[in-house]
């Protein structure tokens, strides 16, 4: 699959930053789906397939570490990118920290974004 056709989902519950990482990412040849809640993220996964998702941490109706595990058991190969706004790390429990391929904390750059699904596709 050419890089022009991989799939993103984007999970925040900021609209500026969905709109600044959707813009970024179509830029660059991806195919984005951007949604406000774990609910509509959980119903995006359940009708489609990504190959990459961008999950804030802290979202209006869930953490953001809910939505990992329906991603691994309907995509194990979807590469799971966590991020926050909080400066307090997080604890992470019941294994969540294994169905993550990168976490980062915000600000995040988009040239960081674009690096790590440039680097975490070409090994997937």
């Amino acid at each position: 699959m050419s890089e022009a056709k991989r799939t993103i989902l984007i999970v925040d519950d900021d609209r500026s930053i969905l709109r600044v990482f959707t813009r970024v990412l179509q830029k660059k040849g991806y195919i984005v789906t951007a949604v406000e809640t774990g609910k509509d993220a959980l119903n995006q996964i359940e009708h489609n397939r990504f190959d990459a998702a961008l999950i804030d941490l802290r979202l209006s109706d869930m953490a953001g570490t809910e939505i990992l595990p329906e991603l691994q058991k309907t995509s194990p190969k979807t590469v799971k990118i966590v991020f926050t706004g909080s400066p307090d790390m997080p604890s992470f429990g019941n294994g969540q920290t294994k169905n993550m391929d990168a976490f980062l904390l915000k600000p995040v750059r988009p040239e960081v974004i674009l690096g790590i699904l440039d680097e975490k596709l070409k090994a997937a």
